[in-house]
């Protein structure tokens, strides 16, 4: 099965958007399942359904995060390129989403108010984008991150 495959059904099966992304990528970033989850659960609905910036996309950068993101804090060059890794992520979801905003993906679709998780029904799921938005999401880091592999292999 594949990441993104593996990210949807984790979706399906309950876990936030965020979380189904993030604990997808589990052997890429070295983080066992419940602190994956942990770790992603406040992201789910835009942030707590605050409908900001999609899970998926949060839960996508932190996998980025993990594998190419920089730790030496007085390294201008790597933060410079991580953020790069950043943008090109967003943009390649943008241009496949046009948005990376929750509210904005959601529009015209009929949700229930307020800042309660919906319960997960079957007509949940025929509704919502929020499961190609999640596979969409893995896919793209999964390429991006067998692209970074292919270009250090070429150094």
């Amino acid at each position: 099965m594949d990441l993104a495959q593996h990210a949807e059904e984790l979706f399906r099966s309950g876990c936030n958007c965020a979380q189904a992304v993030f604990c997808a990528f589990g052997d890429v970033t070295g983080m066992d399942f419940e602190t994956a989850a942990r770790l992603a659960s406040s992201f789910g609905g835009g942030m707590g359904r605050l409908r900001e910036v999609c899970g998926a996309v949060s839960g996508a950068l932190m996998v980025l995060g993990l594998a190419c993101g920089y730790s030496d804090v007085q390294d201008p060059e790597a933060k410079k390129a991580h953020y790069r890794l950043v943008r090109e992520f967003a943009a390649r979801f943008r241009e496949h989403n046009g948005s990376l905003i929750c509210r904005e993906l959601l529009e015209g679709v009929s949700v229930t108010p307020g800042g309660d998780p919906e319960e997960r029904t079957d007509g949940y799921y025929k509704r919502r984008p929020c499961p190609g938005l999640v596979r969409d999401a893995a896919s793209i880091v999964d390429a991006m991150l067998c692209e970074k592999q292919q270009q250090e292999e070429k150094q």
